[in-house]
């Protein structure tokens, strides 16, 4: 297990993620934890609640493919290991503007594992031997399944979207500098996530903030594209497992064991809003039908007994009760949520890009 007086940097920290992994941290260990984060329009300080604040946490606003000063925070800080989250990771985003996706998914892992190679052929003793680069990726490197079986560690990568194709290329990096460098690392692909703190323009928000506001709330297609749905404080538990007690050079699948179509989760949200804060009209009556994503992929399903198995990992909360705590806290939260959109997205529809 990773002693308490330990320095992890969690790039992405001021994310939806990170944050989650930062305040667990900060609340849970006596780690210090160097948060390192761009700050792009989905990185927001104020995620991360009290422990932004705390003096374990140190913030560095740094963007990733910035080698020179990678390279400066690992010699100043002198990390235990390094739990890589920071990505573009909206698949809407990366259909109107890949660059961005290729250069801070593929570009800014390789800069991270470039340097922590140098930093970690640098060390000697336990220090080197307990080192670890963790780098934290998504179920949706494996493509679409049909309407039977489950994404396993040893699935068929197949990515159908710019931004899983970026995921699946900083997977593929990982998994070299592993194998040819010998650097100590593991890796997670976790379904898709959901709770507080995440940025407005992923589903189960949009929904929740579009009711709220008696705004239509869109549903791509027919609704019936399957996820596997993964409370992000269970997601965080698991990554912090994972760097604890996980196997060098392995992979886990982290799911939540939550199979819903898209229609039957934001059926679910406009029933728990008619009880929480009942409308003149049923909240369902504003559901729309949209024009579907293109290159949709229809299901994604994780097999996680791996890690259950192995680690001991399940998550703690079922998507009933995950999904009632994420709507009572927008709810709460009104003043967060209109802050981190005001300048930057007001639930417009993304991801209209034509196929050529």
């Amino acid at each position: 297990m990773m002693a308490n007086n330990k320095t992890i940097f969690i790039t992405g920290g001021a994310g939806f993620i990170g944050s989650a992994v930062v305040r667990q941290f900060i609340t849970e260990t006596d780690v210090r934890v160097v948060n390192i984060d761009k700050l792009t329009y989905a990185g927001n300080l104020a995620t991360l609640g009290d422990a932004l604040d705390d003096p374990r946490h140190c913030f560095e606003q740094v963007d990733i493919c910035d080698a020179t000063a990678i390279a400066a925070l690992f010699d100043k800080y002198q990390p235990n290991a390094i739990m890589h989250l920071a990505a573009e990771s909206h698949v809407d985003r990366s259909i109107d503007g890949p660059a961005d996706f290729i250069q801070s998914n593929i570009v800014g892992t390789y800069t991270l594992l470039e340097a922590a190679r140098a930093y970690w052929n640098g060390l000697s003793g336990a220090k080197r031997d307990n080192f670890r680069f963790h780098h934290i990726s998504t179920d949706e490197v494996f493509g679409s399944l049909g309407a039977e079986g489950f994404f396993r560690e040893d699935s068929t990568y197949q990515p159908n979207s710019p931004y899983s194709a970026s995921k699946a290329s900083s997977d593929h990096l990982v998994r070299a500098w592993h194998h040819t460098y010998g650097l100590p690392t593991l890796m997670t692909n976790c379904s898709n996530n959901y709770g507080p703190y995440q940025f407005p323009e992923k589903l189960i928000p949009l929904i929740i903030l579009n009711a709220l506001d008696g705004k239509p709330l869109p549903i791509y297609g027919k609704g019936d594209n399957i996820r596997d749905w993964l409370f992000v404080e269970d997601h965080a538990r698991a990554l912090r497992l994972v760097l604890e007690t996980g196997v060098v050079g392995e992979t886990y699948n982290i799911g939540g064991h939550n199979e819903k179509t898209n229609l039957e989760v934001v059926q679910t949200i406009c029933t728990l809003l008619d009880e929480l804060r009942p409308a003149a009209q049923p909240y369902a009556e504003l559901i729309t039908y949209v024009t579907d994503r293109p290159g949709h992929d229809q299901r994604y399903a994780i097999d996680a007994a791996k890690i259950e198995r192995e680690l001991g990992w399940k998550p703690q909360e079922s998507f009933e009760t995950g999904l009632r705590k994420t709507v009572e806290w927008y709810m709460e939260k009104a003043d967060w949520w209109r802050e981190v959109t005001a300048a930057d997205y007001q639930g417009e529809r993304l991801g209209l890009e034509k196929k050529a």
